[in-house]
C-alpha cells in the first residue's frame, strides 16, 4: 500500500511562488518515477509535471519556465515549485505515481491565485 501525502497549497497573489509537497509513504525509487497533476473548477484533470527515476523530466506547456519539480530522496518526497504564478493556475494539485501497476493519488492541495 502506497500514500501520497499533499502539503504547500494556499492562497497568493497572482506572481507569487508557492511550493508544494509529496511524502511518499515508501521508498520514491520503488516507483518508475512521480507526477503533479492539476484540476481547476469545471475541468478535467491535467498532468502539470513529471519527473522520472530516469529520463527527461516533462512540463506542461502552461507552466514551462515557471514550475520545477524535483526530489529529496532521503525524505520520499517531490516537490512542485510555483512561480510567477497566474490565476488560472488555481487548482487542486495532486501527487500521483504507479506501484506494481496501480496508480495512486494524493488527497490533493489547493492552490488558489488572486489577480
Amino acid at each position: 500500500q502506497v500514500q501520497l501525502v499533499e502539503s504547500g497549497g494556499g492562497l497568493v497573489q497572482a506572481g507569487g511562488s508557492l511550493r508544494l509537497s509529496c511524502a511518499a509513504s515508501i521508498s520514491i525509487f520503488s516507483f518508475n518515477g512521480m507526477n503533479w497533476y492539476r484540476q481547476a473548477p469545471g475541468k478535467q484533470r491535467e498532468p502539470v509535471a513529471t519527473l522520472p527515476n530516469a529520463g527527461i523530466v516533462n512540463y506542461a506547456d502552461s507552466v514551462k519556465g515557471r514550475f520545477t519539480i524535483s526530489r529529496d530522496t532521503a525524505s520520499n518526497t517531490v516537490y512542485l515549485q510555483m512561480t510567477s504564478l497566474r490565476p488560472e493556475d488555481t487548482a487542486v494539485y495532486y501527487c500521483n505515481t504507479y506501484f506494481r501497476g496501480k496508480p495512486y493519488w494524493g488527497q490533493g492541495t489547493q492552490v488558489t491565485v488572486s489577480s
